[in-house]
């Protein structure tokens, strides 16, 4: 399978969305249909803060995720590149910073049995 024909994160999630938590920071959430979905996006070896830092060019030190399995949840926040409102702000709401995980392809490995 290549990486063009992989299934992505948005294929096992009800919704992955992307929001403000304040004028300085940006907060992604996975909203996984099940355990399954929950264990791909939830695998530290596959979503973590290198991976969240290079999608989103924030220092991989700033970046903090949040697993809730009993939600099927991940959250993830980091410092917005440039204040809410500010010179060069081009997502005012940040409701469309969420396009990078949502697309990111799953690794074979992770892939439920069927898929």
């Amino acid at each position: 399978m290549t990486t063009a024909d992989a299934p992505l994160i948005a294929d096992f999630a009800y919704e992955v969305r992307s929001k403000n938590a304040g004028p300085f920071w940006t907060t992604l959430e996975t909203f996984m249909r099940d355990a399954s979905g929950y264990a791909i996006v939830s695998d530290p070896d596959f979503i973590n803060e290198s991976v969240i830092a290079e999608l989103y060019g924030v220092d991989r030190d700033a970046v903090q995720i949040f697993r809730i399995p009993e939600l099927n949840v991940v959250k993830i926040s980091f410092p917005r590149r440039v204040p809410q409102g500010g010179l060069g702000d081009r997502d005012l709401h940040c409701g469309q910073q969420h396009v990078p995980l949502a697309t990111l392809p799953v690794p074979e490995r992770l892939l439920p049995s069927g898929v």
